[in-house]
């Protein structure tokens, strides 16, 4: 990788890509980040593979270095579902009716999985780098403008990712442990 450490994140999030922008400039060799909105077509699978299938088509896209970001959210009562499906279960049933789901079930336990993958370019193998912080579905608090931020509590915390500074969020959140681990990967690597 070239002496800039600088690399494409593969995303049309808005949000996402200032997070990761954010934590990654942390420490003392920031990675830059570009950034680029590709459609990938997602296979079905768990989340390891849904990421490595998704950085591995980004790379041939792009022909360079890229990562990648997959996010879930396991409900511990439906047996990890929606897990990577969450985007589309969040566009068709929104806050209240990601709640609904656990009517019924004696738990409400929930854990955010986030999931990094890093290739060095075309024909390579991603690299997995996976973040999990545990917590529970309550009733949507906070702005309702991040995904489905207003309904996760993290244990512990006594408020919503939405309802959180994102700097506080950043420094517990799935996205900041992956990143956390992929920060380090990239900064090990030899300046070319």
């Amino acid at each position: 990788m070239a002496s800039t450490k600088r690399l494409v994140f593969v995303t049309g999030n808005a949000n996402k890509l200032r997070e990761v922008k954010q934590i990654l400039s942390e420490g003392g060799h920031p990675i830059e980040i570009d950034s680029q909105s590709l459609e990938i077509p997602e296979i079905q699978g768990t989340t390891i593979e849904v990421a490595s299938d998704k950085c591995r088509r980004a790379a041939e896209m792009i022909g360079g270095p890229c990562i990648t970001e997959d996010t879930a959210l396991c409900y511990v009562a439906l047996k990890g579902l929606p897990g990577p499906y969450i985007k589309h279960f969040m566009a068709e049933l929104g806050h209240e009716g990601l709640n609904a789901l656990l009517v019924g079930f004696p738990t409400k336990a929930a854990e955010a999985v986030c999931t990094f993958a890093y290739s060095a370019g075309p024909g390579t193998e991603p690299i997995i780098f996976e973040g999990r912080t545990e917590g529970n579905i309550v009733p949507a608090r906070g702005p309702k403008v991040f995904g489905w931020d207003a309904i996760f509590e993290p244990l512990g915390t006594g408020q919503t990712y939405a309802e959180m500074p994102s700097d506080e969020k950043n420094k517990i959140s799935h996205r900041y442990k992956a990143l956390d681990k992929l920060r380090t990967y990239l900064q090990s690597l030899p300046s070319s």
